[in-house]
């Protein structure tokens, strides 16, 4: 059976007054892509820094677990299992490619020789090989995006923080660091994803939670939470007007276009429901030319969960989040020592 990577009971935080975090669980198992989801300021930074061992949790919170360590009791252990990739890349834009992954591998206290052969081969990974040793500030963001995950990736976690990681990025780009992800999972690594994209979450999220308020408003697979969402209904069209109407008289509940021949049955999308509506038109002797089955996307849950349609934010606003402001790489102990503190 597959193990918790990430176990959270009761997760608190607060700032002065503001209740970020008010009761947080989380269970993340090993090899998935975790998704949490929200507007900014539901705290979802501040979830990361906290299971990162960033910052610390807040008075009342229950334990945790990440990679089977307590962040409060082993934070080394942690942060020798995790890599943390913010909203904000890590990439220092003065030196190369390969020089800001010497600089990671230095930090991580690999031989040289060793670093290297990792350094090169991450680089090639990530397909930037031909651009390592120019600035990083002459690479496009979606490059300074793959080195950034490729820098995180020195240390070889097996618990990757992706923090946003396409916000700002052109859809090509963003198709590409999806490809990255599946490629990270494919390997064993457990991947916990916040974003504001639902199309992100919904392409590669085993399991999504809508953080909002401060605590996890509904929890599921994609098509769990579509199915929260009423408005999911079975499409049927039909040719032979005869037909219609002995389907329409097995379907009272169904809105009719008679114009159009078809009706909309309402369904949540299950096949128990697709069943109900065959086995109905069975036994009224009737055939639909054409069935379709409509659902609610992740926008439509996002925006009855929460109140307001997911806006994807060009830039982090780091007053809408406390935490927002201050990026921070597991990679380098010393400085997330300093903000553990």
């Amino acid at each position: 059976m597959t193990g918790l990577a990430i176990s959270a009971s009761g997760l608190r935080k607060s700032y002065g007054d503001k209740t970020v975090l008010n009761g947080v669980d989380l269970a993340v198992p090993e090899g998935t892509v975790f998704a949490l989801l929200g507007p900014n300021g539901a705290g979802k930074t501040t979830a990361v820094k906290i299971l990162s061992t960033l910052v610390r949790p807040g008075e009342g919170s229950g334990p945790i677990r990440i990679g089977g360590h307590d962040p409060a009791t082993a934070p080394q252990q942690v942060r020798a299992a995790i890599g943390v990739t913010g909203q904000f890349s890590a990439v220092d834009g003065l030196i190369t490619g390969t020089e800001n992954m010497l600089l990671m591998a230095d930090l991580h206290h690999l031989p040289k020789a060793e670093g290297r052969r990792v350094a090169a081969d991450l680089l090639a990974r990530f397909d930037l090989t031909d651009a390592a040793d120019k600035p990083a500030s002459t690479y496009s963001g979606g490059m300074k995006r793959r080195l950034d995950i490729a820098m995180t990736l020195v240390g070889d976690p097996r618990i990757i923080f992706l923090d946003e990681p396409t916000t700002g990025l052109d859809p090509r780009s963003r198709h590409g660091m999806w490809q990255i992800v599946r490629g990270l999972v494919a390997t064993g690594t457990t991947v916990f994803l916040t974003t504001q994209y639902l199309e992100e979450a919904d392409q590669l999220a085993d399991r999504i939670a809508v953080l909002h308020d401060g605590v996890i408003a509904a929890e599921g697979t994609a098509e769990e939470l579509k199915r929260l969402v009423p408005g999911g209904h079975v499409r049927l069209r039909f040719t032979d007007p005869a037909g219609y109407r002995a389907a329409a008289a097995a379907l009272a509940e169904a809105a009719r276009d008679d114009e159009a021949l078809t009706l909309s049955v309402p369904s949540d999308g299950s096949q128990r429901a697709l069943r109900s509506v065959l086995d109905r038109l069975d036994a009224a002797g009737t055939e639909a030319e054409e069935l379709t089955v409509h659902s609610p996307d992740l926008d439509d849950v996002f925006f009855a969960l929460t109140g307001a349609p997911a806006v994807p934010a060009q830039s982090a606003d780091p007053s809408a989040d406390p935490s927002a402001a201050a990026p921070a790489r597991s990679a380098d102990p010393t400085h997330a020592e300093e903000n553990a503190r």
